[in-house]
């Protein structure tokens, strides 16, 4: 108790330390500002103001006009909500809306390793799927099968605003303990007349040396005495990356026996165990009993990623008389994303390593493994993402005091509609019988040092690496994954309003459907065909693979920016479509005798790598949610002083029904050509259907005294909800038919999962002390129940055997359930300040988080938990806007923190594996300059700090994956009329 309560004093220490930092800062920033604060801010209007000229209010664009409407957007909320706004039509402050959103207090986010982009956010420790994305008031659907949005399939050009409620809006929802973040696109009555935004540009990033463009308009025009109008506008976006990569793809736990350990006399006869009943276990040495973990796959690869986005869009508004206004628009993206990459990947199994060094944590510092394969990789991803949107708003204001408000909307969102293979992957090598003593050194931690590899090459000569007179084929993995998304959603509201009290009640229906399907080699076990690495590694499986398939080589000298450690010399640069279409060509092995094919693996195999039907991942799952919500807002006075309350309640009642298709493994077969590779077979199959439901009522309560003209307390209250991801609630358990010896992998749905629950608190204090300038400090707390744990025990199934040990196949079986509660607090700290008018200004802000549940890396047992996502954070955002240019400088820092728990191969004793990211600073910049009322020239430069992403396993030096993802550069022209 005693170390605990040191531990925990420690943690409080760093984090007051922090916090007091950050207020010590923005107290200096204050302090010497203050003769600014005094300046006369009358005069001329300048960039970014607003003004009065002859009677007419002028609206100047630029940064500070931006950050005055979200200052006063924000001041004006009732609950805690943040906004950034266009600085004009065709103007937003980012090219990506993630990173926009990174820039408010309590956000970060995440990004695809092997694009660079920026496609997820956290909201106070709460990652994607906790935070609700609206589309003006409305869900996007989402292919992925998770809730989140992916943020890189949003235009944004011609965002008009990004408004961020972290306190819930019950007429707007309360189905996120994150936020709610709707993205509101400008509308053709919003600016009366007729106007046009053109944009053009191209993008350079460093790595992939290749210039791209992207392009965007929107035309915007309104008649009959500005009754009706149209709004359209569509982009194009592309963007090339090449993204390097080291990976660890697993570091699970388990036990060493003795005898595997460096020094340990009796390794000569070592056979570690952990089966009493065997003749080994007669000797202490070979019983597995030392905890400890290894490295399940390592390697390393270089991606080229082609990502091409059209959106598109167009808004009617009608409005026939004064108090009635009928809006219809529909909102399209179309997304295609093409990688190829290539690299090596080498697999080690717990059971085979001798001569190991283990750190105090169970780490393996350095070790061998007799006989290893040596597997070069080649893949070609390609995936089409589409979503179409459609929706009728309708608003009417019946009378003096009664306004009523219809809405409805359909989308839809696919992944790979046209049932394409969208993953083809090439495995070639060498082993066996020229496999070398593979070894693996660990000489730091994760965000620095890689792991290096070591005894490697054919026979265990480094010069042959990669020599092409000794590689042979392997497997061949090909994968259609189609999704579909559709939702359809309905709103009626009436607000009545008189004086100082307004009274809302609506209620909402929505009706989501979601389809996955698969089909992939591993059904038919085509995947085998060619296994086994060919002649040179002395089997029988496998055929030479001729030069003329190998494009080059690619040196691995500085292949992640600012790391040490050794990599082999190069990689080996070929295509997975021209090494497929290469062993196609050899033939039908049913009508011809073709050396190295696996005879009798794969039944109907005719020489082409066709899918089959995967049944285990079929899943439909259907959620109908109704919503009824009552709100109550007046305003009156406390001791003279303003004073703002809203009270309001929220029913949710949802039915869920989940279908999928179960089966039992009946045996599992060994590869002839690789000991590495097993085959599940299966019996019959059937389908399977189950229904659940809930209802909850969801409170919530925000009040703020104006205590002066310009200091503001806030209280807020509330419960939200946020529901499991569709994919969690299949109702069978997916059991691959491919699999690897030592790696006996299944996972389970839980249809009756409930939604998580938080009750949450928010006390704030805002200082809006000048124009475009404020200072806040928030607290916030959040006690979350029902929280999903993801438990991975070893148990078997249907009393299958594992050919590769004789006994019970052990299989490692992921599940999902409702599990403990936890406790998130932290701190939120925003300083925006402008120097008068010279056009200087900042933006900086911190956040500091905890909880009571942090995640305890000592911790073995297998239903650990902690809760993800909570990191601390720091945002900086300088800028200058004046005589027509703007430039913006902005730092993001986000300390390390627990993303989720499982990693790429999770077969480990103990459960699910957690994966960390690593702490991370990243710099960007952006300018423009007015070069006419009409022409503006822009320039941006992501990344220029050249930061990679990292993450880790439960300890600081167990690397899983690194990439080093370059900068991004990009230069182009607006106009506007």
């Amino acid at each position: 108790m005693k170390a605990f309560n040191k531990q925990t004093n420690t943690v409080r220490a760093r984090n007051v330390a922090r916090l007091a930092l950050v207020g010590a800062t923005s107290l200096l920033a204050l302090t010497a500002a203050s003769p600014a604060f005094a300046q006369d801010q009358g005069g001329s209007a300048q960039t970014g103001e607003i003004s009065e000229a002859q009677g007419q209010e002028i609206i100047v664009t630029g940064i500070r006009g931006s950050l005055q409407r979200n200052l006063d957007a924000k001041r004006e909320a009732s609950g805690v909500v943040d906004v950034i706004s266009s600085e004009d039509i065709g103007k937003f402050p980012d090219s990506n809306v993630a990173a926009s959103l990174q820039r408010l207090p309590g956000v970060s986010i995440q990004r695809d390793g092997t694009r660079g982009e920026a496609n997820g956010v956290t909201i106070r420790g709460f990652g994607g799927d906790f935070n609700e994305t609206l589309i003006d008031g409305r869900r996007l659907s989402t292919a992925t099968g998770g809730r989140s949005i992916d943020f890189s399939t949003v235009g944004s050009d011609f965002v008009g605003a990004l408004t961020v409620y972290k306190t819930p809006d019950v007429s707007v929802g309360a189905n996120s303990i994150g936020a709610t973040i709707n993205i509101s696109y400008p509308k053709p009555l919003d600016r009366p007349g007729f106007h046009i935004a053109a944009s053009a540009s191209g993008s350079y990033q460093d790595e992939s040396k290749r210039v791209v463009p992207t392009g965007g308009l929107l035309i915007s025009h309104t008649f009959a005495d500005d009754t009706f109008g149209i709004l359209a506008d569509v982009i194009y976006t592309r963007h090339d990356t090449r993204v390097n990569n080291v990976f660890v793809h697993g570091f699970p736990g388990g036990r060493y026996a003795p005898c595997q350990q460096a020094g340990n006399a009796s390794a000569a006869t070592c056979s570690p165990t952990s089966d009493p009943t065997s003749a080994a276990w007669a000797d202490v040495n070979n019983r597995q009993s030392v905890v400890g973990f290894f490295e399940q796959q390592y390697g390393a690869q270089q991606s080229y990623t082609k990502d091409e986005r059209i959106d598109g869009r167009i808004a009617l508004q009608w409005k026939p008389t004064d108090g009635l206004l009928l809006t219809l628009d529909n909102n399209y993206s179309d997304q295609r994303i093409n990688a190829d990459t290539f690299g090596f990947g080498i697999w080690f199994n717990q059971g085979s390593l001798r001569n190991v060094k283990l750190d105090a944590n169970g780490v393996p510092l350095d070790f061998t493994q007799a006989g290893s394969q040596t597997d070069f990789t080649a893949a070609r991803d390609s995936n089409w993402r589409k979503t179409n949107q459609t929706g009728l708003n309708v608003k009417w204001n019946a009378t003096e005091h009664l306004e009523i408000e219809a809405d409805g909307s359909i989308s839809t969102s696919w992944l790979n509609p046209d049932g394409r293979v969208n993953s083809r992957g090439a495995d070639i090598g060498y082993g066996f019988g020229i496999g070398p003593s593979l070894g693996i050194q660990i000489n730091g931690d994760s965000d620095k040092v890689l792991p290096s590899l070591v005894n490697y090459g054919a026979g265990g000569n480094a010069s042959r690496w990669a020599d092409p007179t000794v590689i042979g084929s392997h497997v061949t993995v090909n994968i259609a994954n189609k999704n579909t998304d559709s939702i359809k959603q309905g709103k009626l509201q009436a607000k009545w309003s008189q004086d100082d009290l307004t009274l809302t009640v609506g209620g909402t229906y929505l009706d989501d459907n979601f389809k996955f399907r698969s089909a992939n080699t591993f059904a038919n076990n085509y995947w085998q065909a060619y296994s086994g690495y060919g002649p040179a590694s002395g089997t029988s499986g496998g055929v030479a693979i001729p030069a003329s398939l190998y494009k080059g080589m690619v040196s691995t000298s500085n292949f992640i920016p600012g790391y040490t450690g050794a990599l082999p010399p190069t990689l080996i640069n070929f295509s997975a479509i021209d090494y497929q279409n290469y062993l196609t060509g050899l033939g039908n092995p049913q009508t011809a005798v073709i050396p190295g094919y696996n005879t009798g693996c794969c039944t109907g195999f005719t020489g082409t790598f066709d899918v089959m039907n995967d049944v285990g991942s079929y899943r439909n799952i259907s959620e109908k949610t109704w919503a009824l919500y009552l709100s109550a807002q007046f305003k009156t006075e406390v001791a003279g002083m303003p004073f703002h309350f809203n009270a309001g309640v929220r029913q949710e009642s949802t039915d869920i029904s989940s279908t999928g298709i179960g089966r039992l493994p009946t045996s599992i077969t060994p590869s002839l050509t690789d000991p590495t590779l097993l085959t599940v077979n299966f019996g019959p199959s059937q389908q399977v259907t189950t229904k659940s439901n809930y209802s909850f009522l969801l409170p919530a309560v925000d009040a703020k005294l104006e205590l002066t003209k310009n200091l503001i307390l806030r209280f807020d209250a509330s419960r939200t909800l946020t529901r499991p991801t569709l994919n969690l609630l299949t109702p069978v358990l997916n059991i691959g038919s491919g699999q690897r010896v030592g790696a006996l992998t299944a996972d389970g749905g839980n249809p009756a999962l409930k939604p998580y629950l938080a009750d949450n608190f928010d006390i704030a204090a805002e200082w809006y002390y000048q124009r475009n300038s404020y200072l806040a400090v928030n607290f916030f707390l959040k006690n979350v129940s029902n929280f999903i744990v993801q438990g991975t025990q070893r148990q078997t199934i249907n009393n299958v055997t594992d050919p590769s040990t004789g006994q019970a196949a052990q299989f490692a079986v992921s599940q999902r359930i409702n599990g403990p509660d936890a406790t998130v607090r932290g701190v939120e700290v925003a300083l925006q300040h402008t120097f008068g008018n010279t056009g200087f200004g900042f933006i900086a802000n911190g956040t500091i988080v905890g909880t009571n549940k942090p995640y305890d890396p000592k911790d073995i047992s297998t239903s650990g938990f902690a809760v993800t996502g909570l990191a601390n954070s720091a945002n900086f955002v300088g800028f200058f806007d004046k005589y027509g240019f703007e430039f913006r400088a902005a730092v993001n820092w986000r300390d390390e923190y627990l993303l989720q728990f499982g990693q790429v191969q999770n077969t480990g004793a103990f459960g699910s594996e957690p994966t960390f990211v690593n702490a991370s600073t990243q710099v960007d910049l952006s300018a423009s300059y007015q070069i006419t009322k009409e022409f503006n020239v822009f320039g941006e430069a992501l990344n220029v700090n050249n930061a990679t992403m990292s993450t880790r396993g439960r300890f600081k030096n167990q690397l899983l994956d690194v990439y080093g993802y370059g900068r991004r550069f990009t230069a182009g022209i607006r106009y506007r009329f």
